[in-house]
């Protein structure tokens, strides 16, 4: 944003406009100020930030106190250029980037010296920045594929090597495959600094330089650390950047192309890793503080205990996968991370209103020392240069470093910058250094929020004042939807997603953002002399975390959160277009109240989507439902309806999210029973999502714990949430307002089972005059036991049959035909790897006479009506 006026104290013009944002600082004289904060850098992660907007009235006596000049732009264009060559040419040879570097740098200097006055400078910069960018990414490009560390990726090499980290290392994301979890391992960024044969030791071989991702299984020992499992996991976290670590490791070509990934190193276990050199001295300090911190949170509550260091210093090994989620549905995992907003405020504490800080009055904490004004801007460098070591070089940081690094330097000069110029600037300057940023989808986000922040909020933020809006909530309202419109097409590509509830969840924590952030970085600062003041410090924090979290948690629970989009960049061109045009309309609409705030209401209604109106509107879930099975891809889920709001839930499916979903749908609250017929991942791993904001009275489990990570997971969620873990026994009844049920199974007297699905819970419900048999994962072994005792007799003609294994060819005919159902339900993913449903098993159903239906064609399903010989029964689809 341009400034308006002279700026000078005294002067006759009307003020300029002051803005603050995690750009860095502008120089300008006078209010009205905004202050933007910006996200940060997305691992598994990149979502629009929340902001912050400050505005004063303007000029006493000012009869336009809000004037603007016009936006200087001028460095806008070579910047965008830049930042585009780079993205481009990082994947082409080198001879052709030089190619292209040298011919952009001829044309560009001939224009110095012909062509119109006017246009020739600002096209020459354009070619010389791309000259630049493409020399430099060029040469980025060629270091990441030359060398042996490529050659041996591409022949799935085995090799000894010396590796430096160059990055924290983080947990990954617990994947569920099949039946099973995929193992919880360490990840982490490195640089190959040599490379030999395997067995040859990692301090022998070539020299190097290639960036690579280290993939660390569990079974791998940390170095010192004997064994593997959660301790060694620990060691490895525990170790810091430039570490230097000898190792042996299996080389494969990145699994993803376009970032700087030279091959991925899979660590083998033998001969076991050690460190080469120790972390350097600032990367020492930088853990010590951040171990500090981590201590200091140690007796918070959970949210504030794991989000609090991730807003501080990037410290995410604490985040919950089901927090995590909530946060991204909300558009509020910028606060998972350090972002640039973090930089603003410790420099505001500082300096003061950077729009003050070349004057007498002045504010801020170096004022009042009565530092000079040149002390103060070397201070506030080595603040930011401090706060990136510390927090680590991702791209909003590197972003914000750089941007202030521009603003303190007219600072310490005396000479006055804006903000857009110097957003451009430090674009331009950090793609010339770090090409690799350009494709890196934090830093798009962090820029684009920025300059939504400078160039969109500060007109939407008058226009919303001249209709009358108070102040502070036009101001806040116009930077967060300014964020938004900027940043949702990105976000869309990502998380094939787009949040309704994001611009109030981001205004909801407005306030508490730059609270939290103070008081973190105090302990922080505070934990290497007084722990105990630093836990106090932390305690304070937690106030302003917890409610972030509890924001992020309660938008992420509305079943209307988010609605999907197709996750490509042309579903990106046509959510912008469709932004666009919403914009346009909004400048109507806002001329008249009652119709914005019957649009209001209508968005608030389709978030919240109470059930009598959803039910109303889609027919879905049906009055009176009696059994549902919810549609949660490769997997079971199924609901058992005890009264309004009340049911019994028997498995939970492999991921928490799609089995929240579906009973929030159903309207379920109160769950006395929550039945887990085994411990394979793809019926307990969604256990966290029917726990989310319910009331459960015990879980029920088999007797068999295998597999024992995913028992263990059970007990710790169980744990966790205080609930009462009990084992079913075959001969169990029990009832639950209309509904029955007995196990059938595993009986305690049967063979052992040959496998975690051969003992899973089998139930035979009653509810409503209709019978309902739910067989779990059960194979042909477990079945034909079970027709052997002497409850068979009660499985004849079923009315509904939850088919065993998701419909697999392993079924004993002699069951189905026993049962007979005239209903049979399967829940199965689509285009499943395993051939779920088999014909075989849908051939032997539809030959007893059932109407087979199933989640992967249908979607999730619901039981209506009564049995017996006067009852009707329907299945309705979602």
């Amino acid at each position: 944003m341009a400034e308006s006026g002279a700026g000078r104290r005294g002067g006759a013009h009307p003020p300029a406009v002051r803005v603050e944002s995690g750009a860095g600082l502008t120089d300008t004289a006078h209010p009205p100020a905004v202050r933007a904060e910006t996200d940060s850098d997305w691992t598994d992660t990149a979502h629009p930030p929340a902001v912050r907007a400050k505005a004063a009235s303007g000029w006493k006596g000012d009869a336009h106190p809000r004037q603007q000049g016009p936006v200087d732009l001028r460095l806008a264009g070579p910047a965008l250029a830049a930042w585009a060559t780079a993205a481009l040419v990082l994947d082409v040879p080198l001879a052709w980037s030089l190619g292209v570097a040298g011919g952009c740098l001829v044309v560009g200097v001939a224009l110095l010296g012909v062509g119109s006055a006017r246009y020739r400078a600002p096209v020459a910069a354009v070619l010389l920045c791309v000259a630049a960018s493409a020399v430099s990414a060029g040469l980025h490009g060629a270091d990441v594929r030359r060398g042996p560390v490529p050659e041996v990726a591409r022949r799935f090499g085995t090799v000894a090597v010396e590796v430096e980290l160059t990055g924290d290392p983080w947990l990954s994301r617990p994947r569920v495959r099949g039946d099973h979890a995929a193992p919880v391992g360490v990840l982490a960024r490195g640089e190959v600094r040599r490379v030999g044969e395997a067995g040859a030791g990692g301090g022998e071989g070539a020299l190097t330089r290639s960036p690579v991702l280290l993939v660390v299984d569990a079974d791998v020992p940390a170095p010192g650390v004997h064994g593997g499992g959660p301790e060694a996991r620990a060691g490895w976290l525990r170790l810091l950047p430039s570490t230097r670590l000898r190792l042996t490791g299996g080389l494969a070509p990145p699994t993803t192309t376009g970032d700087r990934t030279a091959a991925v190193l899979r660590v083998r276990s033998w001969p076991a890793p050690e460190i080469a050199s120790a972390p350097t001295a600032p990367q020492r300090l930088a853990g010590r503080l951040r171990a500090g911190l981590r201590q200091a949170t140690e007796e918070l509550p959970p949210d504030a205990r794991a989000w609090l260091p991730g807003l501080v210093v990037g410290d995410t090994a604490r985040i919950t996968p089901e927090l995590d989620d909530a946060f991204k549905a909300t558009d509020l995992a910028h606060t998972l991370a350090v972002s640039g907003s973090n930089l603003t405020i410790l420099l505001a504490l500082l300096i003061g209103p950077p729009g003050m800080a070349g004057l007498a009055e002045r504010r801020g904490i170096a004022p009042a020392l009565g530092l000079s004004l040149r002390t103060t801007a070397l201070l506030a460098g080595v603040l930011t240069l401090a706060f990136v070591i510390v927090c680590r070089p991702d791209p909003s940081v590197l972003r914000a470093a750089a941007c202030g690094s521009v603003a303190l330097l007219a600072l310490a000069t005396g000479r006055r910058r804006s903000l857009v110029p110097a957003l451009a600037t430090a674009v331009l300057l950090l793609v010339l250094y770090d090409p690799w940023l350009a494709r890196s989808y934090g830093f798009v986000l962090s820029v684009l929020a920025t300059g939504a922040l400078l160039l969109l909020a500060p007109r939407w933020s008058e226009a919303l004042l001249r209709r009358g809006v108070p102040a502070r909530l036009a101001e806040g309202l116009a930077a967060a939807a300014a964020a938004q419109a900027a940043c949702a097409p990105v976000v869309a590509v990502l998380s094939a997603r787009v949040s309704l509830v994001a611009v109030p969840c981001n205004l909801l924590v407005e306030l508490a953002v730059a609270p939290a952030t103070v008081l973190g970085f105090a302990a922080l600062a505070a934990a290497p002399v007084s722990m105990p003041l630093a836990k106090a410090l932390a305690w304070c924090a937690g106030w302003p975390a917890g409610w972030i979290a509890t924001v992020a948690r309660t938008g992420a629970a509305q079943p209307g959160a988010g609605v999907d989009w197709p996750g490509s960049w042309p579903g990106a061109l046509l959510l912008a277009a469709l932004t666009v045009a919403l914009a346009l309309l909004g400048r109507r609409l806002i001329r008249h109240p009652w119709w914005c705030g019957a649009l209001a209401l209508l968005l608030l209604l389709v978030v919240v989507r109470p059930a009598p109106l959803t039910r109303a509107v889609t027919g879905w879930p049906p009055p009176d439902w009696r059994y549902a099975m919810c549609d949660v891809g490769q997997g079971d889920a199924t609901v058992l309806s005890a009264g309004p709001g009340t049911a019994v839930v028997v498995d939970a499916g492999p991921d928490p999210a799609p089995v929240d979903r579906c009973l929030r749908e159903l309207g379920i609250t109160r769950i006395p029973l929550v039945v887990l017929t085994h411990f394979h991942a793809d019926h307990v791993g969604g256990l966290p999502g029917v726990l989310r904001g319910r009331s459960v009275a015990a879980i029920e489990t088999t007797g068999l714990a295998e597999p024992p990570d995913q028992a263990e997971s059970v007990r710790r969620e169980a744990a966790t949430h205080h609930i009462p873990l009990t084992t079913a026994a075959a001969g169990e009844e029990r009832r639950v307002g209309p509904l029955t049920w007995r196990v059938l199974w595993p009986q305690p007297d049967a063979l052992p089972p040959d496998g975690p699905n051969d003992a899973s819970i089998t139930l035979l419900v009653h509810t409503a005059g209709l019978r309902l048999l739910l067989l779990g994962d059960l194979e042909p072994p477990a079945q034909q036991e079970l027709l052997r005792t002497p409850q068979s007799a009660d499985l004849s003609h079923v009315d509904v049959l939850k088919v065993a294994h998701h419909g697999s060819a392993y079924q004993d005919p002699g069951l189905l035909h026993l049962a007979a159902p005239r209903v049979a339900l399967i829940s199965c993913g689509t285009d499943n790897p395993y051939g779920h449903p088999a014909p075989t098993t849908l051939a032997a159903l539809r030959s007893t006479g059932a109407t087979v239906l199933r989640t992967d064609r249908d979607g999730a399903l619901a039981l209506t009506g009564t049995g017996g010989p006067h009852g009707g029964m329907k299945v309705m689809r979602d």
